[in-house]
């Protein structure tokens, strides 16, 4: 990782979206220590992201629930990733919020790979 990038993982939100709002309200200790890097995108006209330009997609799941339902599926995608230069990125489908234990099972697995991960949050729920 470069010094641009320290941080191990990139959440990726619609600007202004259910996540960023909430978020703004009650910021998530990860995201406030800068562990998390938060980047707010535009939207399409139907509030969604579009598809990653870049980065190797490893997992796509509904909501971020699963990240704490099944830690080891997210930590066996990540770590399991061959070694490379581009981002692993995990898609979120749906979600209002993105709690503190989601997110650490997401950077506890980027810090085991040596590898920045982008999760993508795709719409609101």
């Amino acid at each position: 990782m470069t010094t641009q990038t320290q941080a191990g993982v990139i959440v990726q939100v619609p600007r202004d979206g259910a996540v960023d709002r909430n978020w703004r309200e009650d910021t998530p200790p990860s995201i406030a220590s800068h562990e998390v890097i938060v980047e707010r995108l535009p939207a399409g006209a139907d509030g969604r992201l579009g598809q990653p330009e870049a980065g190797e997609i490893v997992m796509s799941v509904l909501s971020p629930e699963t990240f704490t339902a099944e830690p080891e599926q997210v930590q066996g995608v990540v770590g399991g990733a061959a070694a490379g230069t581009q981002a692993l990125t995990i898609l979120v489908e749906a979600a209002e919020y993105l709690r503190e234990d989601e997110l650490a099972v997401v950077l506890g697995a980027a810090r085991r790979s040596h590898r920045l991960v982008i999760l993508r949050v795709m719409a609101d729920a």
